[in-house]
């Protein structure tokens, strides 16, 4: 008997170890590719709760998360560690989307299982290079405002592709470029390497989320722009602000009319 598609993304979702969860996420994208799993729209969705995470690293404020220059190793593995955990964060996210949200179209799903994907190779070369540096995913503190975010958009498949891929994620769009010249002038052009390959298919990712939020604003009955902004302005009052990466942004689908607003400031948009 085929395992059930929603119950193999819920193991993977709860999974604690990275290196677990990275390769259970594999066999997963696999397994939907080559059509291995039963579809079961009819399984219940479990109450929202935190996904499967190690002990480490600690959770803190935000606040509390070590800023360090660019000039040591151990500086450069603080930054890597903070990357890292996002991309970690990011396959919980993935994951979610399609194990939380039933009754959309079948792309919808195939789309956010190869994202959670993305993401796992994305942690996995982190990882990597925090070795390189000396160091290890959870030997620095971070926070949890990504899967925050998560809790707080778990009841509308709309909302979510609002704020998840389109804010959040395409924060990484904005602050990557600036990250790499950052690093050009310390020479480590080996994390260089990881970033460029991250940013390139991050944009992939903020464009699924345009998609499918494009999609539930028609299901709907609502224009993208205005719900877009309205969203943005009731959750990020005053605080989403550049330099914005236009170019990337206007690949991963953001319209003119978007980054108008953006550029210009939400609230005068709506005002």
């Amino acid at each position: 008997m085929k395992t059930g598609f929603f119950k193999a993304v819920k193991h993977c979702l709860s999974l604690p170890d990275p290196l677990r969860k990275c390769s259970a996420v594999f066999e997963l994208a696999e397994a939907v590719e080559q059509s291995l799993l039963d579809w079961d729209p009819q399984s219940p969705v479990e109450p929202i709760g935190p996904p499967g995470r190690p002990l480490l690293p600690e959770l803190v404020d935000a606040s509390r998360v070590p800023r360090r220059r660019l000039g040591s190793d151990r500086g450069r593995a603080a930054l890597v560690h903070a990357i890292a955990h996002i991309e970690f964060n990011a396959i919980n996210l993935a994951l979610d989307a399609a194990y939380r949200f039933r009754a959309m179209p079948p792309d919808y799903y195939r789309d956010w299982v190869s994202v959670a994907a993305d993401e796992a190779r994305h942690f996995s070369l982190l990882q990597k290079r925090l070795h390189q540096l000396g160091s290890g995913y959870g030997e620095f503190p971070a926070h949890n405002g990504l899967w925050e975010m998560a809790e707080k958009t778990a009841e509308r498949c709309l909302v979510r592709m609002a704020l998840v891929p389109r804010v959040l994620e395409a924060r990484g769009l904005d602050v990557t470029p600036g990250m790499i010249e950052r690093l050009d002038a310390v020479g480590d052009h080996e994390t260089i390497a990881a970033l460029e390959i991250i940013l390139a298919e991050e944009v992939r990712h903020v464009a699924i989320g345009t998609r499918w939020f494009r999609y539930c604003c028609q299901q709907e009955g609502l224009d993208p722009l205005t719900t877009f902004l309205a969203l943005v302005k009731q959750h990020y009052p005053g605080t989403l602000r550049g330099p914005f990466n236009l170019p990337a942004r206007f690949e991963a689908g953001f319209s003119p009319e978007e980054l108008e607003a953006l550029t210009s400031g939400l609230t005068e948009t709506l005002a």
